[in-house]
């Protein structure tokens, strides 16, 4: 799909939380570094606006499945830096797990002759 402009679209609920929680499992990263790591893997197919992205960080901080640090970024700016908790891998092991389960499900469908 190199080259090719898509148009917007949109997640099915719960599957940015899924992303967020893969993408700090990696490494801790700050928001914009979490939005540019799914925009660049996605190969830009998926970019997070940051009125999607912070209250996502903060419901996942809520449910206690990420915590922040503050640290310094790369280009020496203070930035809230998020992290996976034990109860954040339990969620991202449970949550992979049923997203692949439903994805296998529906492309059977779709490949049906």
């Amino acid at each position: 799909m190199k080259g090719v402009l898509l148009a917007r679209i949109d997640l099915p609920q719960g599957t940015l939380d899924l992303l967020i929680l893969k993408t700090v499992a990696l490494e801790p990263q700050h928001g914009w570094g979490i939005s540019e790591r799914i925009r660049q893997v996605s190969r830009d197919v998926l970019q997070i606006q940051q009125g999607s992205l912070y209250p996502a960080l903060h419901r996942l901080e809520r449910q206690g499945w990420i915590r922040a640090k503050w640290g310094v970024s790369d280009n020496n700016r203070r930035a809230k830096y998020y992290e996976l908790t034990p109860a954040g891998q339990r969620q991202l092991e449970d949550e992979s797990t049923s997203w692949r389960a439903l994805s296998t499900a529906i492309e059977s469908i779709l490949d049906m002759a």
